[in-house]
């Protein structure tokens, strides 16, 4: 035998009923200092500087990929890569 409750309630409703505590004051502050951090580092950024990091480390990865693909072809080949 086979019983189901179909049981139309908001979360706020459900998390009464079942005695769980709110949580939403938390959780706002917590987004209110993310939020005041994150602005924090924004107006911090130099972003001239981060796009020089970003581009040389992506021009470097790439090489390093090309390579690694280059030496595994040679290996297959029968070369010694």
């Amino acid at each position: 035998m086979k019983i189901s409750f179909d049981i139309d309630c908001t979360p706020e409703e459900a998390r009464r009923f079942f005695g769980l505590p709110d949580v939403s004051p938390v959780n706002d502050a917590f987004v209110k200092e993310l939020t005041k951090q994150a602005g924090e580092m924004a107006q911090e950024m130099d972003a001239g500087k981060l796009m020089e990091q970003w581009m040389s480390a992506g021009v470097q990865g790439f090489g390093d990929i090309q390579k690694a693909f280059m030496e595994q072809f040679a290996k297959a080949q029968g070369g010694k890569g």
